[in-house]
């Protein structure tokens, strides 16, 4: 059973804070389902985005991402998050905010 999505958020804040980067919930999504959906922001005006899997690349039953943008203009990566959030307004938006991108989820990242 997948861990529920309210309860993936909040323990990736945490580990973001254990580490002393700063990171919040921009927009709050489905509890139980919502895709989510996490930007990095670098700080110099550049980002990176990760999402979701596609269900296709996914081989187990844990949430996995992929890399959408890297060392994208962060209103590029604003303006695909804003069409994501029209399609769905369901989705959770996390935002960290670390000059050397550090994303946390080396354990969940789609080997694609």
């Amino acid at each position: 059973m997948r861990l529920k999505s309210e309860i993936w958020v909040k323990a990736y804040i945490r580990r973001c804070a254990t580490e002393g980067v700063p990171a919040v919930v921009v927009n709050r999504g489905d509890e139980d389902a919502g895709v989510i959906f996490i930007k990095i922001a670098h700080l110099n005006g550049t980002a990176d985005l990760y999402g979701p899997a596609p269900a296709g690349l996914v081989d187990r039953l844990d949430r996995e991402w992929v890399s959408v943008r890297q060392a994208a203009a962060e209103s590029d990566v604003d303006a695909l998050i804003a069409r994501e959030r029209d399609m769905d307004r369901d989705i959770w938006v996390i935002e960290v905010e670390d000059r050397a991108g550090r994303h946390f989820l080396d354990d969940w990242l789609s080997a694609e």
